[in-house]
């Protein structure tokens, strides 16, 4: 997460860096067919906040440990690529994938937006929001999902041609967090007592987006649900939990409608 990594630098650095070079390292010595999809994240661009949707030949960075090292995994993505999967007669195929902000149920991370309001309506407690102001391109978790399960498949077909990176994000629904807040209660039917977290917090970016065009033409892909209806979903999978029913029979229900759009 953003903000712990600012409380854990070493660890988020550790973790997103050397994790990447272990993984592709042990995999350099392989002597199987195989696909590998690095899935990073949308803050892995230096992101200038010009209201601008990025490509995924757009400068790498990020202001915040968390973003820089995101950054740090696609540079090294690239690298051992270049150095070692780019040969014709070569087994391993290397692409990263770069996904929007995700909903859906089963989401309990801290400081994850879903999460802190479905607390915050579920047990009557105050929703501390830092920037309500903020944008983001949220979409239904199934979204990505299925982007990252079609690059692999083209990837085993097709080889080469796919080992790139690629943007998965909604179709430029990109909204406010007051905009998600005020659309939850609405189908919950209950709001919650927002108040504005004033505490002094670390830098957040305010506008990020993500221009998904060429997962659209060369893959193929395409977001299957508007956020409205995402946001529908993850609600009815919480309310679902709090009545203790069969999560896994909830999530295949909601998997096979997905699948049957």
């Amino acid at each position: 997460m953003v903000r712990s990594s600012y409380t854990n630098p070493r660890e988020t650095y550790e973790t997103n860096i050397m994790g990447t070079v272990n993984l592709l390292d042990a995999v350099r010595s392989l002597e199987k067919t195989c696909v590998i999809i690095n899935v990073t994240s949308d803050k892995c661009y230096d992101n200038k906040e010009f209201n601008k949707s990025h490509i995924e030949e757009d400068r790498l960075g990020g202001y915040d440990p968390y973003s820089s090292s995101k950054g740090c995994s696609e540079l090294i993505t690239s690298a051992f690529r270049n150095s070692y999967f780019e040969a014709t007669n070569h087994e391993i195929t290397l692409a990263s994938a770069r996904a929007g902000n995700v909903i859906g149920g089963g989401d309990w991370a801290k400081d994850r937006l879903i999460p802190d309001i479905i607390e915050a309506i579920t047990q009557d407690k105050e929703l501390k929001i830092r920037s309500p102001n903020a944008v983001r391109p949220w979409q239904y978790v199934l979204e990505p999902l299925n982007g990252y399960i079609l690059l692999a498949e083209k990837m085993w077909s097709d080889r080469k041609k796919f080992a790139q990176a690629w943007n998965f994000g909604p179709n430029e629904e990109n909204k406010p967090v007051s905009w998600i807040i005020e659309e939850i209660s609405k189908i919950y039917g209950k709001k919650s007592n927002v108040i504005l977290d004033t505490s002094k917090n670390h830098f957040e970016s305010k506008i990020l987006k993500l221009n998904c065009s060429k997962s659209k033409t060369k893959l193929g892909w395409m977001p299957k649900i508007d956020l409205k209806k995402g946001l529908e979903m993850t609600i009815e999978w919480y309310k679902e939990y709090e009545k203790q029913s069969d999560m896994r029979k909830v999530s295949e229900k909601q998997i096979d409608y997905f699948n049957s759009i």
